[in-house]
């Protein structure tokens, strides 16, 4: 039986056509190396009038010892991070720089720190892993396993950083998105905490001394309700953390209040409770920062229902800069943040990190941007 290969092009044909040595035609399509431009073009058209489009993508990896993936760490909640916004816009910018360098993207579920340990309420009361009680192994994470060149963190990376040990650990370079940084690892950043301030000076500014605070996750395991200095002690998460900071820069919340996610779901829960009826007017806020713009608009959302008027009766700020439409009539004053840029950025630097370039830690500028919701304390 003849070869189902028999007929197809192959460099050596191209080679033989253009009347050069097959490591010289190699050179013509790898596009470095002493070949002179009129010997490429000579290649090109043999290769041309062969049908050979050029060598195997496969070969090429298997010889340059790289994958050209670019695993991406979405967290560990991946179908969340698709409903949010934010994410969807870093992801963006990163896909569309990596594409234009043609890079493929794997996006990878993060490990979860606690998945060895009991599953844990806000209270401490707990339950074995649902794989445990199902009598079922755990599949092996992409993490520890997935073929990549480099791994992009985008949500940035805690103390003692499951993700980041298992990726060292098999010798995967990484690129830092926010985060606590990493020895050798390029980190992309915001000013968040300058952003914080600046709404914190914008609500005082406009007479507000009672202003409360919605903040994002602070670390490992997930939670919800008010923050003590303890436990702002254990915060992890430095988008938490800086923009805590920035607000305390400026003025001391009356009541901060942690949330498990940034979404609209739990900005309206916090709100509820910081401004629900049982609160007398002495003593409910007369503002609030949230950290995120799903958290704000959870706020608005709660204001409506417990029939108070944004900004008459209280200001809500959030932090993103998101359009919002369905928020209607309402437009949230909000810190903007740059993120596509954002995501770019992170592309850029894992193409400089393929290059070889030196690690750089690269920080965004944020700015307040006024919107409907925030205005004069009440009288």
């Amino acid at each position: 039986m003849a070869s189902s290969t028999a007929g197809r092009p192959t460099l050596a044909k191209v080679a033989e056509r253009a009347g050069v040595s097959v490591s010289t035609a190699s050179l013509a399509f790898s596009g470095a190396g002493p070949i002179s431009a009129e010997t490429r073009d000579r290649v090109l058209t043999a290769a041309q009038e062969l049908g050979y489009s050029g060598p195997n993508p496969l070969g090429r990896q298997l010889r340059s010892g790289r994958s050209g993936i670019v695993g991406v760490v979405i967290g560990d909640n991946p179908g969340r991070a698709f409903r949010d916004p934010v994410s969807v816009q870093v992801l963006d910018g990163l896909m569309q720089v990596l594409g234009e360098q043609g890079l493929g993207v794997l996006l990878v579920p993060g490990l979860r720190p606690e998945a060895s340990a009991p599953c844990t309420d806000a209270a401490g009361h707990g339950e074995p892993p649902a794989a445990t009680v199902a009598g079922i192994a755990p599949v092996d994470p992409l993490v520890e396993s997935a073929a990549m060149d480099v791994a992009v963190l985008v949500w940035g990376v805690l103390t003692d950083d499951p993700n980041v040990t298992a990726l060292q650990r098999r010798g995967v370079r990484v690129v830092v998105g926010e985060g606590h940084a990493v020895e050798g690892a390029p980190l992309v950043r915001i000013d968040d905490r300058a952003g914080a301030a600046e709404a914190a000076r914008h609500l005082q500014a406009l007479g507000h001394t009672r202003i409360a605070e919605i903040t994002l996750p602070f670390g490992r395991g997930e939670r919800s309700g008010p923050v003590d200095a303890t436990r702002r002690e254990r915060a992890d998460r430095t988008p938490a953390l800086h923009r805590m900071a920035g607000v305390r820069d400026v003025v001391e919340p009356v009541i901060t209040w942690e949330t498990p996610a940034s979404l609209v779901e739990h900005g309206r829960e916090a709100a509820m409770e910081i401004l629900g009826q049982w609160v007398p007017d002495s003593e409910r806020p007369t503002a609030i920062f949230a950290h995120s713009d799903l958290l704000a608009a959870g706020a608005v959302l709660a204001a409506r229902e417990l029939g108070l008027r944004v900004p008459e009766d209280v200001s809500i700020a959030g932090f993103d800069g998101l359009d919002l439409p369905w928020l209607s009539p309402d437009v949230l004053t909000s810190v903007n943040q740059p993120l596509r840029e954002k995501g770019e950025a992170l592309g850029r630097a894992v193409v400089g990190l393929l290059a070889g370039d030196a690690p750089e830690v690269q920080t965004l500028p944020v700015r307040l941007v006024q919107g409907t919701t925030t205005g004069p304390a009440p009288r």
